[in-house]
């Protein structure tokens, strides 16, 4: 069995995360059991839901142990298998974690689901045909559940699930409109995701001003808001919203470094009859087949064209994941391994 490196929670942030926080190792990989597959991965998938983890305090998920490898979602290769499910040479996605290899026990639910390259790129399934493709579908068609022509806006835009969203509202016949950081993403938002505008939120000092260039681009108000950020966006965009708007609420990544969020005017929720949903996509497995096949399409057929950030070897996870948590990234950031 190979020599496998994998990077480990070595101790808890606190504030905000930092390099210190993981520790990179080396171990043996353990011999396959019967029913059991080695998988070797080409890349792994970094998340801001991977912050909230790394507390110890009450989250939507159980804290990432300390010791263990740090959890996350994995693309790659079957190298050797002893299920008949699976054969050598399978492309497949998975859990397994910042590491080079992983045994999976091809026997649960779930665990590792092949895959086809044909049309769709293997990282793909990582990012827009994967779970945050699974994620801007959810909080689009059942939470905001729009009707032709309605305007829908999505925070962190140019993000894994903010490029899916723009692709999902434009084949419903919606206006889209996306909040991001910098010029750079807004044009890229705008010619090459398919939004009707971009707003640049690092132009904006307050939630008032960054209210008024929104009001600009949503003229009729807002019907339906995805909501990745919170904080001065979310302060921004709750007096827009139209009468029985839908918010869809999947991240709060200006809250991830453990600092309470308020909301402002909380008031808004009720004068506008709004409804918020909170929602983890890995909690709704039932919708993941039908919105899986709508992503692939969307990706084969050239309508929705994800951008990648990419970095290279596994000691290079921890930086990419703080810098993604700052926004650095461009698009889905992942890890190259081979």
């Amino acid at each position: 069995m190979p020599l496998n490196q994998q990077i480990l929670l070595d101790n808890r942030p606190t504030g905000e995360a930092m390099a210190s926080n993981f520790k990179l190792v080396s171990g043996d990989t353990p011999a396959l059991k019967d029913g059991e597959v080695l998988v070797r991965h080409h890349y792994l998938s970094l998340d801001p839901y991977m912050r909230g983890r790394m507390n110890e305090s009450k989250s939507y998920a159980v804290p990432q142990a300390l010791g263990q490898v740090m959890q996350g979602g994995t693309a790659g290769e079957v190298v050797e298998s002893r299920s008949p499910k699976f054969k050598t040479g399978d492309q497949v996605v998975g859990m397994g974690g910042w590491q080079h290899y992983s045994v999976v026990d091809a026997a649960q639910p779930g665990a590792l689901r092949k895959v086809d390259t044909t049309h769709v790129p293997l990282s793909h399934y990582l990012g827009a045909v994967g779970m945050p493709g699974v994620t801007a579908w959810y909080g689009l068609v059942k939470i905001i559940a729009p009707q032709a022509g309605n305007t829908v806006v999505v925070s962190a835009a140019t993000g894994a699930v903010g490029s899916a969203f723009a692709a999902l509202a434009k084949a419903r016949g919606l206006r889209a409109v996306g909040i991001a950081g910098g010029p750079e993403k807004c044009k890229y938002a705008t010619t090459e995701l398919g939004f009707d505008a971009c707003i640049d939120y690092k132009l904006h000092q307050d939630a008032a001003s960054l209210s008024k260039a929104i009001k600009q681009a949503c003229p009729d108000g807002i019907d339906g808001y995805f909501e990745n950020v919170g904080g001065m966006v979310l302060d921004a965009v709750l007096p827009l919203m139209n009468a029985f708007g839908r918010i869809a609420l999947c991240g709060m990544i200006a809250g991830y470094d453990g600092k309470p969020v308020p909301l402002s005017y909380p008031a808004l929720i009720l004068m506008s009859r709004l409804k918020i949903q909170g929602f983890i996509v890995s909690e709704h497995m039932e919708i993941w087949p039908e919105a899986l096949q709508e992503l692939g399409t969307l990706v084969a057929t050239g309508k929705l064209k994800p951008r990648e950030s990419v970095a290279h070897g596994l000691a290079a996870a921890p930086d990419a994941f703080l810098g993604l948590l700052k926004g650095k990234n461009f698009g889905k950031q992942v890890v190259k391994l081979i």
